[in-house]
């Protein structure tokens, strides 16, 4: 054997070593940190916003009566989805009978005219009688008591005058009534004038007709149904279920989105009422919007509403960095800590940040990603939020 390796393994148990070669050196190496998706807290427009959905109502409806009974129904002079001015004529009535009553009612009037002046040529003829009569009791009276004349002579002027008197009073009774009897028929010209005038069935609002139900030949009487149905001024309100939790949130003013069926584009609205009480049913309230746009709607469509109850630039984070009420914040080392936080609105898929971070600082973008305070990580920048989903 040679005596080259006998000698380095004697020299092995104490402990002395031959050098060995660079490529044979020994490296220590470093620990691979696993990589993590992070994001910076930043600014971001948000909107809080509830989601209603109800059907499109008339903001009123009004009905159209006749305001006279029992005549035919001549004339229709609108349809189902005209619209109307106020004072807008939409149907009229026969006016036959009653044009025939006015005539009977002139003709009466005429008569009691006459009769009038009659009365009072009467009540001239009886008062210039009772002037007489009064004149000559007086110089019966006068005579008596001079002793040219007799008693019996001044008992019968006395009589005479009475008669005339009560002559003068009948008349002008009875031109009293005379005049009475004109008055009553003058107002039942006006009457008959009238029902002349309400032969002609108008709007009494401005507005769409919604419905027509009467017919020609008809008799007109309010106690059926409504000639004609009217939405005021074509104003159309979308009556929407609203969570219960949500109602508390809303006021009258607050700006609406309305979507629906056959819409390229949503509708403009606004609140209009937020009713005071919740269904005990079914837990929903219920919210009255105002359509700016009536005429893109029909009465009876289903629709939902966004209405915006507040908006405003913010910290945002995703809402999957947000475990319960905590995030998880990188420091500049690259070591995670726990961050307790306050949040607000939730837009989408971001939520508001109202304590605990402050703009630019990191937090892992999906908590408990396989992360826990106190590791080092590698953090993979994400893009950090700079709007809420529109």
């Amino acid at each position: 054997m040679p005596r080259l390796p006998l000698l380095i393994l004697a020299l092995l148990p104490l402990g002395l070593a031959l050098p060995l070669s660079p490529g044979a050196q020994e490296t220590t190496p470093e620990i691979a940190l696993p990589a993590i998706s992070v994001t910076t807290v930043g600014k971001a427009v948000l909107r809080d916003r509830v989601i209603a959905s109800g059907l499109v109502t008339p903001f009123e409806t009004v009905q159209v009566q006749p305001l006279i009974e029992g005549q035919p129904i001549e004339a229709l002079l609108v349809d189902i989805g005209d619209g109307v001015e106020q004072g807008q004529p939409l149907a009229r009535l026969s006016d036959t009978a009653l044009t025939l009553r006015k005539g009977q009612l002139v003709a009466s009037r005429a008569a009691a005219l006459a009769a009038i002046a009659q009365a009072e040529a009467q009540r001239v003829e009886a008062q210039a009688s009772a002037d007489e009569a009064v004149r000559v009791r007086a110089r019966a009276e006068q005579l008596r008591a001079q002793g040219s004349g007799t008693q019996a002579l001044a008992d019968q002027a006395d009589a005479q005058a009475a008669s005339a008197l009560a002559r003068v009073t009948a008349a002008e009774q009875g031109a009293l009534a005379a005049e009475a009897q004109r008055d009553q028929i003058v107002a039942q010209i006006a009457d008959i004038d009238l029902q002349l005038q309400r032969t002609l069935v108008i709007a009494p609002v401005a507005g769409l007709v919604t419905a027509r139900n009467a017919q020609v030949g008809a008799i007109a009487s309010a106690a059926g149904q409504p000639m004609f149905t009217l939405i005021r001024d074509g104003l159309l309100e979308l009556h929407a279920d609203v969570a219960e939790r949500d109602l508390l949130r809303l006021a009258p003013g607050q700006p609406v989105r309305l979507r629906a069926a056959g819409l390229a584009e949503p509708l403009p609205g606004h609140v209009r009422l937020v009713e005071p009480s919740v269904d005990t049913a079914s837990r929903l309230g219920r919210v009255r919007i105002a359509i700016d746009a009536p005429d893109q709607v029909r009465s009876g469509m289903f629709a939902e509403a966004e209405i915006l109850v507040a908006e405003r630039e913010t910290l945002a984070v995703p809402v999957s960095a947000l475990g319960g009420a905590e995030v998880l914040r990188v420091t500049a080392g690259g070591t995670v800590e726990l961050a307790p936080v306050t949040t607000g609105i939730r837009d989408g898929g971001l939520i508001e940040i109202t304590s605990g971070l402050f703009a630019g600082e990191v937090v892992v973008a999906r908590a408990r990603a396989f992360v826990r305070p106190g590791d080092r990580i590698n953090p993979v920048p994400v893009d950090a939020p700079a709007s809420a989903t529109q």
